[in-house]
């Protein structure tokens, strides 16, 4: 369903984007969609990783470069920003946990992740495009 969501409106959007020859359009995907989860983080909770959400986001860096390839010629820019380990209130022995195998040693938080997706909306990112920009705290480069 999320996956249809996105491939839905974005093809209302491009529809527009179309007919003024230029656009911008950031979807927003996950670290797990690169790389698969580390589930020792998860250890001493009930939060899990769902299979699903890992091909869900997968499919959305991937959507997002096909797009940028197909709509390219028409102007219409398209990128995708993965962001990872967001604090939201999650239980602390999560929070912890995944604080100790990041190399920033903390986790992100949604204020970190907006400017990255300002800018590639941005003019300053007008040769950018079919790229996802990992803001993770370094989680993926390890």
């Amino acid at each position: 369903m999320q996956l249809n969501s996105l491939f839905k409106s974005c093809q209302e959007v491009i529809k527009i984007m179309r007919s003024q020859e230029f656009g911008s359009i950031v979807n927003i995907s996950s670290i797990y969609g690169i790389v698969g989860p580390d589930f020792d983080v998860y250890k001493g909770t009930e939060m899990i990783m769902p299979a699903a959400y890992s091909a869900i986001k997968g499919g959305v860096i991937n959507f997002s470069r096909y797009l940028s390839t197909l709509y390219g010629p028409h102007g219409i820019r398209v990128n995708c920003v993965s962001p990872g380990g967001v604090f939201n209130n999650q239980n602390p022995v999560f929070v912890d946990q995944y604080s100790q195998i990041t190399p920033l040693k903390r986790m992100g938080l949604s204020r970190e992740i907006a400017p990255s997706v300002g800018f590639l909306l941005s003019d300053e990112a007008s040769y950018i495009t079919g790229h996802n920009l990992v803001v993770d705290g370094g989680w993926t480069a390890k």
